[in-house]
């Protein structure tokens, strides 16, 4: 989850962004929290972001409210299996799974996880970054 959220945040750093102001001023009322969660490298931390990311994506152009979505829905659905096996997200370790879990609750952990890495994921993100670098030039995280 920490090598995720230094690619999909750190490494990517959005700076830009597009298609109205309201979305342009979300990133950059969202920066400082972004870089703090960013910062905090911690394996929850882009579970914790959620609330941002998904004021990000509702308040995103047309042109990108797809790519916003491929790349949450995987987050969404590893949040929902944490949730539903008992473990909170923001503290969830992928290392450290609690043994009492059944298998079914492991697998389906398990495959959300990677999910997120997925290479369709990495690129809609990708796809959100460039189009935020073209037109708001305003950083997501510092």
């Amino acid at each position: 989850m920490r090598l995720l959220l230094a690619a999909l945040l750190v490494a990517g750093s959005l700076s830009g962004c597009g298609g109205g102001d309201d979305y342009c001023d979300a990133v950059q009322d969202h920066q400082a929290e972004l870089t703090d969660v960013t910062a905090s490298g911690t394996p929850g931390a882009l579970l914790e972001a959620l609330p941002v990311l998904r004021d990000l994506q509702e308040r995103s152009p047309d042109d990108i409210r797809d790519d916003w979505q491929a790349f949450l829905d995987p987050l969404e659905q590893l949040d929902d299996a944490l949730r539903d096996a008992g473990i909170d997200p923001v503290t969830y370790d992928a290392t450290a799974l609690p043994d009492s879990l059944g298998a079914e609750e492991r697998t389906r952990i398990e495959d959300a996880a990677a999910g997120i890495l997925a290479p369709a994921v990495v690129r809609a993100f990708d796809s959100v970054q460039q189009q935020a670098k073209d037109v708001c030039h305003t950083p997501m995280s510092l």
